[in-house]
């Protein structure tokens, strides 16, 4: 069964559909990749989807086909696709096209480089390139990994334009960009064009919350049993020592009717018991009644 992660960047891919949305993915996907430089230009990812969509949007951008080489590789967890643009000059092309040595850094969010109508798809690709997400059945946690810190200190910049406010961590000489509050997570999911994703993690949170309703539920009826029962034995107790000591000749009509009642029906509420005699009663009828015979118990007690 695919990962919650794998879920979220298949839904992903299918919405960078506009030349717009490609634009500012590619560019994204780019800054997050494994290597973004005059040197080259290289992304690792496990998910063929992802890789697939890489390949066509340079292709898109730079208006050609075959300019990026995609090696597969086989792991114990699946596939993995290393893909690298091919030729200096398609590398040299695509850093030119986003305007990346205006001042020597090719890791700097350049704002022009995308529409504030796909700031959306630029989240996308951000998390395509090297995100991922932890099932919301487990835990609520999303991240981006990257070894730049100053392009995490600007997407966390990025993220506040949606009204949204991510963490900065370090782990394994890597910077991690995370979010763990549900309502933002689901807004950077739909914000980005995962809907669906997003509507699985509200549906998850209301299950969770019924479970929970029901647990405390379950538990408070529980200890509401077992107060019963105990409760029942203490005046099962107290009815046997007048029993074996005055005599249940001892107690009135009504005294004896409920006495005679719980000896019975050791395991009925105050409330059943009430209803099971002759002339029913409340259940403070009956509790003000074994409260008589307590006090005759503890005068028996008293007296020996």
């Amino acid at each position: 069964m695919p990962s919650f992660s794998y879920t979220v960047k298949e839904e992903l891919v299918a919405e960078i559909n506009d030349r717009d949305k490609k634009f500012a993915c590619l560019y994204s996907m780019l800054l997050f990749c494994k290597q973004f430089d005059r040197d080259g230009i290289s992304i690792q990812t496990e998910h063929d989807k992802v890789a697939e969509l890489f390949i066509s949007l340079v292709d898109d951008v730079l208006r050609k086909k075959g300019a990026v080489t995609c090696v597969e590789k086989k792991k114990k967890t699946g596939m993995s696709y290393l893909l690298t643009v091919n030729s200096r000059e398609d590398t040299e092309k695509l850093l030119n096209i986003y305007r990346c040595f205006n001042d020597g850094d090719t890791r700097r969010i350049i704002t022009g480089n995308f529409e504030t109508n796909s700031l959306g798809a630029f989240l996308a690709g951000a998390f395509l390139a090297a995100g991922s997400m932890i099932d919301p059945n487990n835990s609520y946690h999303l991240e981006y990994i990257t070894p730049h810190r100053t392009l995490c200190d600007e997407f966390c910049d990025t993220l506040k334009l949606i009204g949204v406010t991510a963490k900065i961590s370090e782990r394994k000489g890597n910077y991690i960009v995370y979010i763990k509050e549900s309502e933002n997570i689901e807004d950077v999911l739909t914000f980005m064009g995962a809907s669906m994703s997003s509507l699985e993690i509200m549906n998850v949170k209301i299950l969770k919350d019924v479970r929970n309703k029901a647990n405390r539920i379950a538990n408070c009826d529980s200890a509401n049993i077992e107060k019963t029962i105990a409760a029942s034995y203490k005046q099962i107790d107290d009815i046997e020592y007048i029993m074996n000591t005055a005599g249940f000749d001892s107690l009135s009509d009504e005294l004896r009717e409920i006495a005679e009642a719980r000896m019975e029906n050791p395991d009925m509420s105050l409330r059943e018991l009430g209803q099971a005699l002759t002339k029913p009663i409340s259940r403070s009828g009956v509790n003000h009644r074994m409260r008589k015979l307590s006090l005759i118990a503890e005068e028996l007690r008293k007296r020996k």
